[in-house]
């Protein structure tokens, strides 16, 4: 029983409960921590955004710490999307009889993060409206073709990381074109929402109850076609530069992990190890905040991202230098581009600093 009382005790009661059971790989037990708050006289969308969305926050710090493997965080995330279904199964979900409106909730195409918007798209049929989930890796092409036929009052646009943005722009873009505003939110967006202001969202929502909250008083006025953007104002020569790098990442990336093995000869005494195949999906993570950061005129997203990293790699036992290492590699690479040489400079400046203290 937890030693606090009342719906925050019985919150923290199923958090813990569900924590033990998705660690422990026990779906009957983790519908059950829900289900059992929801029958205490818990709201349902306070189990799912006060359980199951922090459960799933302490996973990702539990993979990052390297207490669980890839594998285990994926089969911890789909018990809590499980969990999401029989939340919203129980009576305690029913949604109102009067509709708001129509909202269609998706992910930046490439983003493969998708509890963040389910989550929100329960919460939103909590709150009245009609939606469709139409969840990730859906093309901008084909979530217009949607808009067309069903004609919503907004798109709920979720992105967890920065390295999708440039997508992210032209689904806005589309989006608005099409005559439907944009509430962008996630972590993608930045934690103050710049980059959502960046490429010229029509509102942003820091998480799932501040969007809800946002639409309560009605969908977001559109932002007229012809309106300045923010992003307008970047160079067109950064967006060449980020072409140039997205055309160029395998290279980079081969480029980079050979560089890499010279210098610590003990990455290539296994390749082909997970460990390995670990370091190339790191390294051309690396090269995508790279250009994300590029594309943006945003050099923090590179920057934290590497800070980031580093720490990922110390909890895996990686050499130590290994970033600083990719991150002059890539430079030297680089060293004739317009942006790319003062992000990476940046990052390096950052990584010293860290050092240093």
């Amino acid at each position: 029983m937890s030693a606090v009382e009342g719906p925050a005790g019985e919150l923290a009661a199923a958090r813990e409960a569900l924590w033990h059971a998705v660690r422990h790989g026990d779906e009957r037990a983790a519908r059950g921590a829900a289900l059992t708050a929801l029958d205490g006289g818990a709201s349902a969308e306070d189990v799912l955004l006060d359980v199951v969305a922090a459960v799933q926050r302490t996973i990702g710090a539990e993979w990052a710490a390297n207490r669980m493997t890839v594998a285990q965080e994926h089969a911890a995330t789909a018990i809590d999307d499980h969990v999401v279904s029989a939340v919203a199964a129980h009576p305690a979900a029913a949604v109102p009889e009067e509709r708001r409106g129509r909202i269609t909730v998706t992910c930046v195409d490439g983003e493969w993060h998708a509890l963040p918007a389910r989550l929100l798209a329960e919460v939103l049929r909590l709150r009245g409206w009609h939606v469709d989930d139409i969840g990730s890796q859906v093309p901008v092409r084909h979530l217009l073709d949607h808009l067309h036929r069903t004609g919503p009052d907004a798109v709920a646009l979720s992105s967890s990381l920065p390295v999708r943005l440039p997508t992210a722009h032209a689904t806005v873009v589309g989006c608005q074109a099409a005559g439907v505003p944009v509430l962008a939110g996630g972590a993608g967006f930045g934690a103050d929402g710049r980059f959502a202001r960046l490429l010229g969202a029509d509102v942003w929502a820091p998480d799932a109850r501040a969007a809800a909250d946002r639409l309560a008083g009605g969908p977001p006025r559109l932002h007229p076609l012809d309106a300045h953007r923010p992003v307008d104002d970047l160079p067109e020569a950064a967006r060449r530069e980020h072409a140039l790098l997205v055309r160029d990442r395998a290279d980079l990336v081969r480029r980079t992990l050979g560089g890499l093995r010279d210098r610590f000869p003990a990455l290539g005494e296994r390749t082909g190890s997970p460990q390995q195949q670990s370091l190339a999906e790191d390294v051309a993570r690396t090269v995508d905040f790279l250009a994300a950061a590029v594309y943006t005129g945003d050099d923090p997203v590179f920057t934290e991202f590497t800070a980031w990293l580093v720490d990922i790699l110390a909890a895996r036992g990686a050499p130590a230098g290994l970033v600083p290492a990719a991150v002059d590699l890539l430079g030297e690479q680089l060293a004739g581009r317009a942006r790319a040489p003062a992000v990476l400079g940046a990052a390096r400046r950052a990584l010293d600093g860290r050092d240093a203290a």
